[in-house]
């Protein structure tokens, strides 16, 4: 089924009615409602929520949308700061926000939960609506999840689907450094781009790998994964092909390989979001286990850090150099 921008838009401006309410009535859902908040799923591709309400003819009914969203950001908001906070955070989720398909996520959760590692603490730094969130529940109702979104949109819907996991409504670069290997496993959609972001710990610090760090988002989230994450925990990502492909990226690679074992990594077709979130994008899944450092690195190893350029001028990831790891539809 194609993707309709249109049905996602209303789809969405319902979801946060019913979100405002739910927040203003101070009550649970009903389930009627709950299936309002679920159809929610963001705001990536939809690119006529950039530009402001005009008053124009509005030929396809977008405009008329997008300026419903405005009438009711602003209807519910207390302030012009916050009613700015929540559109400022839609536009900037635009080339971002493609949320995973449920089946992925419960395809994931299940390999996670087949290697038998203890998995209490769950860590989602980037979690949407919470598809991973509602896939590990079903695995271990009783696991202590914290997500964060930094999305206030976003977020506020999270919070009435999921009432009773810690969602924190902020950017992840906001965790306390006290969870330094609190965790022991890291799963999520994570946002990509070369984006700078200003971490206390890693923008100022003497290592200038982790300095590189913060100037990609993708980057960014797996090296602070991997400080949350317990020495044998998994930090398992839907990523950006350029984490492993990009040649700028070698460093922030060679930091990850000397605390991490490269446990899977899958090419996941172009094709992958398109009926969820209207677009093609290349992304892979990468799951590591941290390791304490051994001093040499393995073959594998030393291939998670390396890429090449073929032919055609592409550069790949060394991993890949057959197609057996790579999902083509």
């Amino acid at each position: 089924m194609a993707f309709n921008k249109k049905t996602h838009l209303r789809q969405n401006i319902d979801a946060l009615k019913t979100a405002f309410t739910l927040d203003r009535e101070r009550r649970a859902p009903t389930p009627e409602e709950e299936r309002t908040l679920g159809a929610y799923s963001g705001f990536g591709a939809i690119k006529e929520v950039l530009e402001n309400p005009t008053g124009k003819p509005d030929k396809d009914g977008m405009a008329t949308l997008v300026a419903e969203l405005h009438e009711v950001i602003r209807a519910n908001t207390p302030d012009e700061r916050e009613y700015k906070r929540y559109m400022d955070g839609i536009k900037n989720s635009v080339l971002t926000a493609f949320y995973t398909p449920p089946k992925v996520a419960d395809a994931i959760v299940e390999a996670i939960w087949d290697t038998r590692i203890v998995s209490k603490r769950i860590l989602d730094p980037s979690a949407g609506t919470g598809v991973f969130v509602s896939a590990v529940d079903f695995h271990a109702p009783y696991a202590e999840i914290t997500c964060f979104e930094k999305d206030p949109a976003t977020g506020l819907i999270l919070k009435h689907l999921h009432p009773e996991k810690r969602v924190r409504v902020q950017g992840f670069e906001r965790i306390e450094p006290k969870y330094a290997g609190y965790y022991d496993v890291a799963v999520s959609n994570i946002p990509f781009g070369d984006v700078a972001l200003f971490d206390p710990f890693f923008s100022t610090h003497t290592d200038p790998v982790r300095r590189q760090g913060t100037r990609a988002l993708h980057n960014y989230f797996f090296m602070k994964s991997v400080d949350m994450v317990r020495e044998g925990g998994l930090v398992a990502f839907i990523t950006s092909q350029g984490v492993l492909n990009a040649e700028q990226g070698r460093p922030v690679r060679e930091w990850l390989m000397n605390r991490c074992e490269p446990v899977s990594a899958i090419r996941l077709p172009n094709n992958l979001f398109t009926e969820h979130a209207g677009t093609e994008v290349g992304s892979d899944l990468v799951i590591l286990q941290k390791k304490a450092a051994t001093g040499e690195l393995s073959e594998r190893q030393r291939d998670f850090i390396e890429s090449r350029k073929l032919s055609n001028g592409i550069r790949i990831n060394n991993l890949f150099q057959s197609f057996d790891r790579v999902i083509h539809t």
